[in-house]
């Protein structure tokens, strides 16, 4: 577990049968729940991705190769859920940065990035979840980075449909497709199939990241809608 302060002001992470976190609403404590391993094909795919990735760092990347994800891990820290900066190895950063690229069918990146820092996204928008087609249609900035290069591509993920009361939701969330980059950049809105199906009046979560060419990849976005017919 994660903690600060001599009296545990702020804590993250569990500790023999309670686990600490915190909501809108400020830090809390439960009681810590035993995940369970469904084994899901989608959860297959990640680990075999991940797997793959880290079998590549030992056999196929070079010395050199490995020594400059080492300094790019070292300049860009990522936040914690105590919003203090964390230092990641470069094997971390190699697969964190490359699996969602295999997710999404895209190229591995073996180089790693010269720019140290994350990739923009705009915030996209959710505009619609359609009852009738079972699709999701959002529209995005095809000004941003992502848009107008060839291994570049926004990733899209939604989540399981929740009440109408519902504003804030976690996850998780399934993969949906993906918006690839090109030199004529793609046309703003884009419509996916939805992993889950949905009904009204429910209201359907969307969670949005940008990778570059580079592999550098964006902060998560959000956004929801009430299903429509």
């Amino acid at each position: 577990m994660k903690f600060s302060s001599q009296i545990v002001s702020a804590a993250s992470g569990s500790i023999g049968g309670c686990t600490f976190s915190r909501n809108r609403s400020g830090q809390y404590i439960r009681r810590r729940a035993l995940p369970i391993n469904p084994a899901s094909t989608f959860q297959q795919l990640i680990r075999a991705a991940m797997s793959s990735l880290v079998t590549a760092w030992t056999g196929n990347l070079t010395q050199a190769q490995r020594d400059a994800w080492e300094i790019w891990a070292i300049n860009t820290p990522y936040t914690d859920a105590l919003g203090n900066p964390v230092i990641i190895t470069g094997q971390n950063a190699y697969v964190s940065l490359n699996t969602p690229r295999i997710q999404a069918s895209l190229t591995v990146i073996n180089t790693a990035p010269s720019i140290f820092s994350g990739t923009s996204l705009t915030p996209p928008s959710f505009t619609i979840a359609d009852e009738s087609a079972q699709t999701v249609t959002f529209s995005f900035n095809n000004a941003d980075e992502w848009a107008s290069l060839i291994g570049g591509a926004l990733l899209v993920y939604v989540g399981r449909p929740q009440n109408a009361s519902i504003n804030f939701f976690k996850g998780p969330y399934r993969y949906a497709g993906s918006v690839l980059g090109a030199i004529v950049p793609p046309t703003s809105p884009a419509t996916l199939p939805t992993p889950f199906p949905f009904v009204q009046p429910q209201r359907v979560f969307m969670q949005w990241r940008a990778v570059g060419a580079d592999g550098r990849i964006s902060a998560v976005q959000r956004d929801s809608v009430l299903v429509t017919l």
